[in-house]
């Protein structure tokens, strides 16, 4: 017997270059607020789903916080966001790898913090069907990373073990789900977080980008 792996995507960062895109639509929406932030302290939140990420925001600046303010920032960076969508692209190897694991009959799903009215974008920029992928989004969980929802779900609808998967991201908050559910972390340092940073959160494994780890994907269990 072998044990037969799984992958799961995080999206932004990931399979997309969009972080910076994120960072600015972030930006943007606590501008409308009347809210200053340096641009610096929102990336190192991206990752998170919207509602914790502005409650750790706002909260870091001592800030009140109210439901219908959190509802109206997230409206504001979704807004933002789409207005982005023609400058968001898959980062090198991204479209390859997943073809290649389809190819290889291995099994694969994207596990997002984003919601599909951001995440739309993405993987119509990376080329997803929806009719035949597997994609969970912010929208289908209780709660997003760090909690290890998204991640558990994306292995149920490929009837898959968690212990068995392959969690590939490129923030933290990814790797932190990843050793909460018991499943492996491969981190990328597509999305400007350091590979110091990535394994000191679980990641057995750092590559650049997708392309790096698809030259590499044996060392990950990826065989055919």
């Amino acid at each position: 017997m072998r044990i037969e792996s799984v992958f799961l995507f995080d999206l932004d960062g990931t399979l997309v270059d969009s972080v910076y895109q994120h960072v600015l639509a972030w930006k943007h929406a606590l501008d409308s607020e009347g809210i200053e932030l340096s641009v610096w302290r929102i990336h190192r939140k991206i990752g998170m789903s919207g509602g914790l990420f502005t409650n750790q925001l706002l909260r870091e600046i001592g800030i009140e916080i109210s439901a219908e303010r959190i509802d109206r920032l997230r409206r504001a960076h979704a807004a933002s966001y789409q207005q982005q969508a023609s400058q968001v692209r898959p980062p090198p190897g991204a479209r390859d790898l997943l073809r290649w694991l389809s190819e290889a009959g291995i099994p694969w799903a994207i596990a997002t913090s984003g919601r599909m009215e951001t995440a739309a974008v993405n993987l119509a920029s990376l080329g997803v069907d929806l009719e035949r992928a597997s994609v969970v989004t912010r929208d289908q969980v209780k709660y997003a990373k760090p909690d290890p929802d998204l991640f558990l779900a994306a292995a149920a609808r490929l009837n898959a073990p968690i212990e068995t998967a392959i969690v590939v991201g490129d923030s933290v908050w990814d790797m932190l789900a990843a050793v909460r559910c018991r499943a492996l972390g491969v981190g990328l340092l597509s999305g400007g977080y350091g590979p110091d940073e990535l394994r000191q959160s679980g990641a057995f494994r750092v590559y650049d980008d997708p392309a790096d780890l698809l030259r590499r994907i044996d060392e990950v269990g990826g065989r055919r």
